[in-house]
């Protein structure tokens, strides 16, 4: 345990976990997303579902898919900034399966019609895990430079993504492989040291059987 552990972040309160956390989760998935949303549905479980209003983690997850970070003072008053913003959203609760009691499912989409759909845990003093993306497992806490791409489950994909950031001077941090099912759908979970450059990720994009590259570098929106 370190002091940050004990301490906190530096947040708007009540909660570290309720409030910093969630505002955190809803920052990442908007960069993740590319953009911010237009429309989102968020489904609460556990500790989020029953005491998530009064510790204000509603508020806190539509300010940071506005943009907002933990310690941004105007996080009380996220609502009417979203309806100034165009965002419309719908809060219900319900039961996520073999999750952290403050967990939350949002589905974001942009204005383009952009979807992504997560799964994320806030685990305490700020800290925040992601366990699924777009309905495959997942674990990387938004920490790092991220990349995810979603692919066809052959032979050659995984070469091709360590290729391209090899040649372009990115260190790979951390890698994480997942699968639907053999030849299906898979999942790459990339974290890395360096960001990666814009003409990286359309070369990824280009290339056959990959079908989806979500990036969120740390520096920045992307």
């Amino acid at each position: 345990m370190t002091l940050f552990d004990i301490m906190g972040p530096i947040m708007v309160g009540p909660s570290s976990s309720h409030t910093a956390g969630a505002a955190r989760i809803g920052l990442i998935t908007r960069k993740l997303l590319g953009s911010q949303p237009v429309e989102a549905q968020l489904m609460l479980h556990g500790s989020f579902a029953a005491t998530g209003r009064g510790h204000g983690t509603d508020r806190a997850l539509i300010a940071g898919l506005l943009g907002m970070g933990p310690d941004d003072a105007r996080i009380p008053q996220s609502f009417a900034l979203a309806e100034e913003q165009g965002l419309s959203f719908q809060f219900r609760n319900g039961v996520l399966k073999d999750t952290h009691p403050n967990s939350v499912k949002i589905t974001a989409v942009d204005a383009s019609g952009g979807r992504l759909t997560v799964v994320a845990a806030s685990l305490g003093g700020g800290r925040v895990k992601f366990t699924s993306v777009d309905g495959l497992p997942a674990a990387f806490s938004g920490e790092k430079n991220t990349l995810i791409i979603r692919n066809e489950d052959r032979v050659g994909e995984v070469a091709a993504m360590a290729n391209a950031l090899s040649e372009n001077g990115v260190n790979i941090a951390s890698m994480q492989l997942y699968r639907d099912a053999k030849g299906g759908e898979a999942l790459m979970v990339v974290e890395s040291d360096e960001s990666i450059r814009p003409e990286t990720l359309e070369h990824l994009r280009a290339v056959e059987g990959i079908r989806r590259v979500t990036y969120m570098d740390m520096g920045g929106e992307s």
